[in-house]
């Protein structure tokens, strides 16, 4: 008997997470742009590092990696919404 009350008190607390809630904010839909930017972030340090390792930064001005650097955080931020959350 305590375990069908176990079984069902797990079932109720993961009923709610069926399906994420995205709230349309000015035609941006908020969890999901969240996720998108931090998968940029990430994404972008990644891209620095292999910068780093080749070798590109000596051959580069600062103001150009930062405009690099701002640019593909914009597009991988742009991609991953266009693959993962438009239909």
């Amino acid at each position: 008997m305590r375990a069908i009350g176990t079984c069902m008190a797990i079932g109720a607390m993961l009923s709610g997470c069926a399906n994420a809630p995205s709230i349309s904010v000015l035609g941006a839909f908020f969890p999901d742009w969240m996720f998108c930017i931090v998968g940029a972030i990430f994404l972008t340090i990644l891209v620095h590092h292999m910068v780093l390792t080749v070798g590109w930064i000596e051959h580069s001005g600062k103001l150009s990696l930062a405009l690099m650097y701002v640019a593909l955080t914009a597009l991988f931020a742009f991609a991953g919404w266009l693959l993962l959350f438009q239909n």
